[in-house]
């Protein structure tokens, strides 16, 4: 599989007390008025701080803040909802707000050019720092992801939020759902997608408001957030010493830690690793943002940890009984069966999924996996995700003393019921680094094709670790908006694993970043000139899919240079400008 990046990073939470902060703030802030919420067309929306003072870190070996200023965006009345979308990539990006009156939902069309891709609202938030002698010294903007649920501002809020945890940056989605839930806080704060600002340790006085397109689009209040700002110097070996202080023994791993350049526990979370700078900004489907599959750069603030144990409580009472998920729509039993299927295969006549292909994108030509002289490789990130209306569910199953999983699909009835299986290849144990699970072979192929769409080489990787991802496309119908297993670490299996199920569930996809072993194209023997990267779902035909024909996606490239100096132009693919 290839995620490039850390086998096991988690989605950084709320930095600092802020995610406390945000389930913290109390009824006076937002007062929990009575109203009639049935009648309510338009969301009443607030800018609010959940502190006036906050205290952030500058480390010397890593200098610069991340201004996660402890603002949200609150929606009361009902929620803020929008739908991001764009009919193909020739098409620019819509959004239409969703907006309830009198418990029916009606849609408006916001204007054009409200948005430029699926990552937020750009420049929705204006940041003001000036210090103690009122000299301004930073403004910025920050966008702005709804979808940066932060928790409940009062109690008879829903318990949960409907919305998506994060907002996509795949540069091939094609659909999303952002939104703020009626009771609920939104983090302004960019997370890792915004960069680090160098303000000198000190005093000052921070000021956040909301630009006036937005104001003016959503009727927010032009009521600017402030909070006192305290600027600290710290270093990693000073806190280090303070660890050491306060346990009596020096951390494990310490020595490592400052070879690496490590920050201490809760920076490493904001401020991105070399690997992870230099990768291509991609999405994450749910808490786990990717783990395994490649270098991605963290998500923005998540859920407060104890929402999201809540919420993995009730998807494993959902996984339990069958019953609901998210909207109406039931989801089979998502843990893995301990024994194989009885009775005789069948492949009833019930919705199944359909596994489309993203073109590739991150392509970038590297001297390989074991950094060879003399060879050249042309490595990309690559997806195939599931348009549905059903989840692709695969189980393995392994016979004792056995090296491989005999792999079947499962099919479910509207009411998540069982009503069918059929055999569909194996599953294969990966020791690799940066794998180390099972892999289902056969689920998608990656191909270089010349200009007259020849092969003229195949990558060896054609065996994957199935993950949400990516959340492609919210906005097909039986979209899952809170998809079961995006972690790798927990999806597919360990290495004395008897039984395995991986699911692609519907509008997610699973991406596989350039530099896991295996995946790029050996070109040191290929001419230059233009080459299509092809990526193809299901190419054995195995997997029973709703539709055969929409599998396959090229990515048009030039090859240039020569040994060891090889270069690729990647041209734009319609609107969707990015290598």
């Amino acid at each position: 599989m290839t995620r490039t990046r850390i086998t096991r990073l988690r989605r950084p939470l709320l930095a600092g007390t802020t995610a406390v902060a945000a389930l913290a703030v109390t009824a006076g802030l937002v007062a929990a008025t009575p109203e009639s919420a049935e009648a309510a067309a338009e969301p009443r929306l607030s800018l609010i701080a959940a502190t006036g003072s906050i205290t952030l870190t500058s480390w010397k070996e890593d200098p610069g803040v991340y201004l996660d200023l402890g603002t949200y965006l609150t929606a009361e009345g009902t929620p803020l909802e929008l739908t991001v979308t764009r009919k193909s990539y020739k098409d620019p990006v819509t959004v239409t707000q969703t907006v309830y009156e009198g418990g029916r939902a009606k849609h408006r069309k916001l204007p054009a050019g409200t948005v430029k891709d699926f990552s937020g609202l750009p420049g929705f938030a204006q940041v003001t720092v000036t210090d103690r002698a009122g000299r301004k010294v930073l403004t910025r903007t920050e966008d702005f992801c709804p979808n940066n649920a932060s928790g409940r501002v009062r109690p008879d809020a829903p318990a949960t939020s409907k919305y998506p945890e994060s907002c996509p940056t795949n540069p091939f989605t094609l659909g999303s759902v952002w939104g703020v839930e009626k009771g609920w806080a939104a983090n302004t704060y960019g997370g890792s997608y915004s960069e680090p600002v160098q303000l000198k340790a000190g005093t000052y006085t921070a000021k956040v408001g909301v630009a006036k397109k937005y104001r003016t689009l959503f009727g927010i209040a032009d009521k600017p957030a402030t909070v006192k700002l305290t600027v600290q110097e710290k270093s990693y070996d000073d806190e280090s010493a303070a660890l050491r202080s306060a346990s009596g023994t020096a951390p494990a791993g310490e020595h490592a830690e400052h070879a690496g350049h490590q920050a201490p526990a809760g920076h490493a979370g904001h401020a991105p690793t070399p690997a992870e700078a230099a990768a291509p900004v991609t999405s994450g489907a749910g808490a786990s943002y990717n783990v395994g599959h490649g270098p991605l750069r963290a998500a923005p603030p998540a859920l407060p940890w104890a929402l999201k144990k809540e919420q993995a409580a009730r998807a494993a009472r959902v996984g339990d009984t069958g019953g609901q998920t998210d909207g109406s729509r039931r989801a089979p039993a998502l843990t893995p069966l301990s024994k194989r299927p009885a009775g005789a295969p069948s492949v009833p006549d019930v919705p199944k999924p359909d596994l489309r292909s993203l073109p590739a994108y991150g392509i970038v030509v590297s001297d390989g996996e074991r950094n060879i002289p003399g060879k050249d490789y042309l490595a990309f990130s690559a997806n195939v995700w599931n348009a549905g209306p059903a989840q692709l569910v695969v189980d393995g199953f392994r016979s004792p003393g056995k090296a491989k999983m005999d792999a079947y699909q499962y099919f479910y009835d509207a009411r998540g019921k069982q009503v069918g299986y059929t055999p569909t290849g194996t599953m294969e144990w990966d020791p690799r680094p940066g794998h180390v699970h099972w892999h289902f072979t056969d689920f998608a192929s990656y191909r270089l094709l010349k200009a007259d769409r020849k092969e003229a080489v195949r990558s060896g990787k054609e065996a994957f670790c199935l993950a949400n991802t990516d959340a492609v496309d919210y906005t097909v119908k039986n979209a899952n908006w809170h998809p079961y297993n995006t972690d790798l670490s927990t999806a597919c299996g360990e290495e004395q694993s008897i039984s395995v199920r991986e699911v692609l569930d519907v509008g997610s996809g699973d991406t596989y970043s350039q530099d896991l072993p295996g995946q790029s194209f050996d070109i040191t023997g290929v001419p230059n000139g233009t080459y299509y990267i092809q990526v193809l779902a299901n190419p054995e035909k195995r997997l029973k899919e709703t539709s055969l024909t929409n599998n396959s996606a090229l990515r048009k490239i030039v090859l240039g240079g020569t040994l060891d100096h090889r270069t690729v132009k990647v041209p734009a693919h319609d609107l969707v400008n990015a290598n």
